[in-house]
């Protein structure tokens, strides 16, 4: 098995095979970039330097590669992250399956972006587990208590690190906030928690049922 080292794009390459049955037309590293990317949920140069340093070198090839599975780069050079999303072609499918969130996780979600950009320029973000806590606290509904609100909530916190990756332990209760979240949560998510969270702490109605849904790819 002959793996050809790349110069320049990956499309230049000869000889890629890399078993004996394999027609694919792209070396080892880029096929392993594409593969990081639609496994998601993104992927960060700061966290894995060798993967990055390939996806900028290699990003044309790559981007085709994704649009002939009907998924869209989304590449922020600045801060070294980098996702897929689906395609936005009318009746295009839907190749990345969305990770359903309950309104909890969409609020902190909003309260983690505003934290961001609130915050922008002035290097990593650290934020406490009990003064996002104490934000949500306006989504208590009556019929819940205390304990089972901060149950609920925790469960939140516990979906940014491990699932959606937003968050990133950095002590006991803090954590780093992602920069990828200034575009994973999209216009439309913002200004529709954002009218609901406005609405409810003006009349206290309490959480809503709905659900919603953030775009990302399978762990």
């Amino acid at each position: 098995m002959t793996e050809t080292p790349l110069d320049g794009s990956a499309e230049e390459t000869t000889n890629t095979s890399l078993w004996p049955t394999d027609t694919g037309a792209l070396p080892d590293r880029a096929r392993r970039v594409l593969l990081r990317l639609v496994r998601g949920p993104y992927l960060s140069g700061a966290r894995e330097a060798q993967l990055w340093s390939v996806l900028l070198s290699d990003q044309d090839v790559i981007r085709s590669r994704l649009a002939d599975l009907f998924l869209e780069l989304v590449l922020d050079p600045d801060n070294e992250f980098a996702f897929v999303r689906n395609a936005p072609a009318e009746g295009a499918p839907r190749a990345v399956r969305s990770e359903p969130l309950t309104f909890l996780d969409t609020a902190m979600l909003l309260v983690l972006r505003q934290t961001l950009l609130s915050e922008e320029g002035g290097g990593r973000v650290i934020v406490g587990q009990a003064e996002v806590f104490e934000q949500l606290a306006v989504f208590r509904t009556a019929d819940r208590d205390e304990k089972d609100f901060t149950s609920r909530v925790s469960s939140s916190w516990h979906k940014m690190q491990n699932k959606l990756r937003v968050l990133h332990p950095v002590g006991e209760d803090r954590a780093e906030i992602s920069p990828v979240l200034r575009l994973l949560v999209d216009a439309d998510q913002v200004r529709a928690i954002t009218a609901e969270y406005q609405r409810i702490a003006r009349e206290g109605a309490g959480e809503p049922s709905d659900a919603r849904e953030i775009q990302g790819a399978d762990e």
